[in-house]
């Protein structure tokens, strides 16, 4: 079975495999090619490097094309708070939209390449294809979505069932991309998956533990094997697990 690194990943642009996750879903060839005007792919990124910091002027759009990358906000007391982790064929940097400036800060996961699209060309090129600016709502929507997705999973569900459903979200995702669902890289550490979920690192630790035992994965180190999907599918549903104390306020 094929175990997806990220790294590994490369897309060719004049044959991308990426094009029904990412902006050229649905557009014809002439509308291909006026996007492809636009499209420029950026100097890669290495692990830690920064794609564009909180209050940076919105300059660009950005497609991650290989690895993934992180992005987070700050809270009042300068605590960082990641709120999403983007994989291939997934849009960075719509936060920048409603205020013409970043409001997050993005941050490569692992080496990774991305298309950059100027924000002032692709607006221009939006009002000659409608059909991309139609893709762009679709594409704001689903982001909106991904957030309440996430407020509910953080408000309502136990630590089991947040591990639960990152694991299965991650699943489909990879799936998507062509991938197997059930072998995957973790490419964000355990302490960033707990940032995420609001839960401590330890608890993420304990749980992927009793997930193994329960022989619902098995994990070693980043690599993760599914072996019982509807077990955690069960749990993403709502049928608490045994943990409901791993909520926390501390996401250091």
């Amino acid at each position: 079975m094929q175990v997806v690194d990220l790294h590994k990943f490369k897309v060719s642009c004049e044959n991308c495999n990426l094009a029904e996750l990412c902006l050229p879903r649905g557009l014809n060839k002439d509308e291909l090619d006026e996007l492809d005007k636009v499209v420029r792919q950026s100097r890669p990124l290495h692990k830690g490097d920064h794609l564009f910091r909180s209050g940076d002027p919105l300059s660009s759009l950005y497609t991650v094309r290989s690895g993934s990358v992180k992005l987070f906000t700050h809270s009042d007391d300068g605590d960082e708070q990641i709120i999403g982790f983007y994989l291939p064929g997934e849009i960075v940097g719509l936060d920048g939209i409603e205020d013409n400036e970043h409001s997050c800060t993005a941050v490569a996961l692992e080496t990774s390449s991305l298309c950059t699209f100027p924000y002032t060309q692709l607006t221009d090129v939006c009002k000659k294809v409608p059909a991309l600016q139609d893709q762009m709502f679709r594409l704001m929507g689903r982001e909106i979505s991904y957030e309440n997705k996430l407020l509910l999973t953080i408000s309502k569900k136990s630590a089991e069932e947040r591990i639960a459903t990152f694991l299965s979200s991650l699943s489909v995702r990879f799936r998507q991309l062509g991938f197997s669902a059930d072998e995957f890289k973790l490419s964000m550490s355990r302490q960033e998956i707990g940032n995420y979920l609001g839960l401590t690192i330890e608890t993420v630790s304990r749980i992927f533990s009793r997930f193994q035992k329960k022989n619902y994965i098995i994990i070693d180190k980043k690599h993760i094997q599914i072996l019982d999907r509807h077990s955690l599918e069960t749990m993403c549903a709502g049928t608490t697990g045994d943990d409901n104390t791993g909520n926390s306020s501390n996401y250091s």
